[in-house]
């Protein structure tokens, strides 16, 4: 097992002082950001807003091909492995795609993440719809995955087709585990689609390709117009989030897992460095006393 970071928990970093960071921290492991990249920065970016409007530690999508081999000669000069390229492109976008799977290819890169399609409740097409369609676009992508020899992944999200291990694995069921997978991510898990981690691995199980660990309440909002409590999604230490980060691991590590287990956290309660620090230390000792 090796621990790593998705570059998106790093926005004030940009791609050279990310690698400096992990090295100097103790990571093994980066999982880089890939998306498009504003022409200016923002104005009045809201501070836990920054991970996704200016995020100065993602890998341009448009420029993907060019700044691969820069990728790999950084990473492997800083003794770091690059777990994943983690897009935010859907099933669909097979032309953006194949730019991805080319660059991850050159930079041997074993893993793409595609979002699975999103779903909430302004959502103009029905679930069944979007469901269908998904499937049908992963048997392109799986053959394109064959061709450039990675796995594409997709991650258990909130507000999206594949909210828990059950949906996702609707989603996945019948392709080659070799080459389409899941990225399971008990945090997200907390906003929407929890299960017993347990069944997660088991409903999962050769399909489990690699694992976020973040963490999130369901925290008191005031009330609406009927009088009933509201709710809004907040994310926390690792340590204070409803998400059970100790079972977690320990049912991952008694399925003997042996992948990279990728900090992905989004509380804005400590600085980055501080933030990194502090992850790796917590998961190292789940991991020792699962």
């Amino acid at each position: 097992m090796e621990l790593g970071v998705f570059s998106v928990c790093m926005p004030e970093y940009g791609l050279d002082d990310t690698v400096s960071l992990l090295k100097a921290i103790g990571y093994d492991a980066v999982e880089w950001r890939v998306a498009e990249i504003p022409e200016k920065i923002p104005d009045d970016i809201p501070y836990d807003r920054r991970y996704w409007v200016w995020n100065e530690s993602t890998v341009d999508v448009k420029r993907i091909g060019e700044l691969a081999p820069r990728l790999r000669r950084m990473c492997d000069d800083a003794g770091l492995s690059i777990t994943g390229f983690d897009t935010y492109l859907t099933s669909d976008r097979i032309p953006e795609i194949v730019p991805v799977l080319e660059a991850a290819k050159a930079a041997g890169v074993r893993m793409v993440r595609l979002f699975a399609d999103r779903y909430a409740y302004d959502s103009e097409k029905t679930y069944n719809d979007i469901f269908s369609h998904t499937r049908e676009n992963i048997r392109t992508i799986e053959s394109l995955a064959a061709e450039y020899g990675v796995k594409i992944v997709f991650e258990i999200h909130h507000d999206s087709i594949a909210t828990s291990a059950s949906a996702v694995m609707r989603l996945v069921d019948g392709f080659d585990p070799e080459r389409i997978g899941v990225i399971v991510d008990p945090g997200n898990m907390v906003y929407e689609g929890y299960e017993n981690y347990r069944k997660v691995l088991q409903v999962l199980g050769p399909y489990v390709a690699h694992v976020h660990v973040k963490n999130a309440i369901m925290a008191e909002d005031g009330r609406d117009r009927f009088g009933a409590r509201r709710w809004k999604r907040v994310w926390t230490p690792l340590w204070d989030g409803q998400a059970d980060l100790p079972r977690f691991i320990h049912e991952l590590k008694a399925t003997g897992y042996d992948g990279t287990i990728s900090l992905e956290d989004f509380c804005n309660d400590m600085d980055t460095p501080e933030k990194l620090r502090a992850g790796l230390g917590y998961i190292r000792r789940l991991w020792a006393e699962a």
